[in-house]
């Protein structure tokens, strides 16, 4: 593995934990989708018709469904990404990060080597993530974020996208995440590619102090 001159994070899993994302934004969402479409009907209109575009029936009932499926869906991605922004907001919600996340954002600054995140959430929802972190605003430290309007995280051609789009050739590009498949799709593109393990040794890292030490 060579030096890259750039890094692409993953997030769940990788930045911050699994179970926040399962257990605390999912829920909150889904507990507010109802009420938020209703207060907001007009705005959301062009989602609407996006969902039922895709799927014709009732879209609420079909944003529910896509949320019990776990539906990468991007308009569901989108009015989640809305409703955490009013929870992060007031502060019923924080991000969650990991503590190495930060110790190893502060030190890859340093280092002057960017850092871009690349996740099924929406860029919204990232950035709000981030912004309203449990280590407070951590956006200083990001460069461009990229999600499932780029392409799928399972298919190589999303990877070359990504590295057109930040004007690297993939070998140029480190991308880091928990999952097996995207680490393989990212590799087929030329990219280099590390598999964060934070439960045990299947993985190469199991933190990201250990990446680019």
């Amino acid at each position: 593995m060579t030096r890259p001159a750039a890094l692409l994070l993953d997030i769940e899993g990788t930045t911050s934990s699994i179970a926040f994302v399962a257990e605390v934004l999912f829920p909150f969402a889904r507990a507010h989708l109802a009420g938020y479409v209703a207060a907001h009907a007009k705005t959301l209109a062009p989602l609407l018709a996006e969902v039922q575009a895709l799927q014709p029936g009732d879209p609420v009932a079909t944003l529910f469904g896509w949320i019990d499926e776990d539906r990468k869906a991007t308009p569901l991605k989108t009015l989640q990404g809305m409703i955490w922004a009013e929870g992060y907001a007031d502060g019923r919600l924080q991000g969650h990060v990991y503590p190495d996340t930060v110790v190893a954002l502060r030190r890859w600054q340093a280092a002057g080597v960017p850092v871009h995140i690349y996740s099924s959430g929406s860029v919204a929802a990232q950035k709000l993530l981030f912004a309203y972190s449990i280590a407070g605003d951590l956006t200083g430290y990001l460069g461009q974020h990229f999600d499932t309007t780029t392409g799928p995280k399972r298919e190589t051609a999303s990877y070359r996208k990504i590295a057109a789009a930040l004007a690297l050739a993939p070998h140029d590009i480190l991308f880091v995440s928990d999952m097996a498949v995207e680490i393989d799709a990212a590799r087929a593109s030329g990219m280099q590619a590390l598999l964060i393990d934070r439960t045990g040794p299947n993985g190469d890292v199991t933190t990201l102090n250990e990446v680019l030490p």
